[in-house]
């Protein structure tokens, strides 16, 4: 179980981005410092809202492309660095491992540059007066990551409301991915409010009592 909560005082805002629907999360604390989490394609909704915001960081839960497909425009309006975890940070560079080269009916081949930053599991991030810890989460890719930040955590493709996410792309494995959601999010206080990558949200309580797929161990 995590030790005390530190207090948020951030809000976190919900854009549906490009055509999977990609949820793309912009935490804004009350000074208009800002993080955002998976900028996805199509972005010039989350561009127009981040104007006046001074945007610390882009933080990538996995570099599919429909999670990545926004990194560079953001980057350049924002001017600030993005975090991916090492098992991934050639993603971005290659549109073959990102994806987007296999859905041709959804997206052009999609690179950006690389990530400034590498993630790694347990790190801790200082941003926007917060801490928020790294979770190495793999199974969904090879580097997925969840990053926690008091009573939220914010999953990626790893832990969705009544489901997972799928195992069967390139680097994907379901052993890995149920084994990510016992050992690093179920231990989570059950009120920890689930942020996933596509769908509504959730909590790691109801999870733990009804998602299908993976229950209370």
């Amino acid at each position: 179980m995590e030790n005390k909560q530190q207090q948020i005082t951030f809000t976190v805002e919900t854009y549906e981005l490009g055509p999977l629907q990609t949820n793309c999360y912009v935490l804004i604390a009350p000074d208009n410092k800002a993080v955002i989490v998976d900028p996805g394609m199509n972005p010039a909704r989350l561009l127009e809202r981040i104007k006046g915001l001074q945007v610390e960081a882009i933080l990538l839960t996995h570099a599919h492309f429909d999670h990545m497909g926004g990194v560079e425009q953001v980057r350049v309006a924002a001017k600030c660095p993005v975090y991916l975890h090492t098992l991934e940070a050639d993603w971005l560079t290659d549109a073959k491992k990102n994806g987007s080269m296999r859905w041709s009916d959804v997206t052009p081949p999609l690179t950006t540059a690389p990530a400034e930053y590498d993630l790694a599991d347990r790190q801790t991030l200082q941003l926007i007066g917060h801490t928020f810890k790294v979770l190495h989460t793999p199974g969904h890719s090879p580097g997925s990551v969840s990053f926690v930040c008091g009573e939220h955590i914010f999953s990626g493709d790893v832990l969705f409301r009544m489901s997972i996410g799928r195992t069967d792309l390139p680097g994907g494995k379901e052993t890995d991915l149920y084994h990510s959601i016992q050992s690093k999010l179920y231990p989570l206080a059950d009120a920890t409010v689930v942020y996933p990558g596509h769908g509504p949200k959730t909590t790691i309580g109801f999870e733990k009592q009804n998602n299908p797929y993976v229950r209370q161990a």
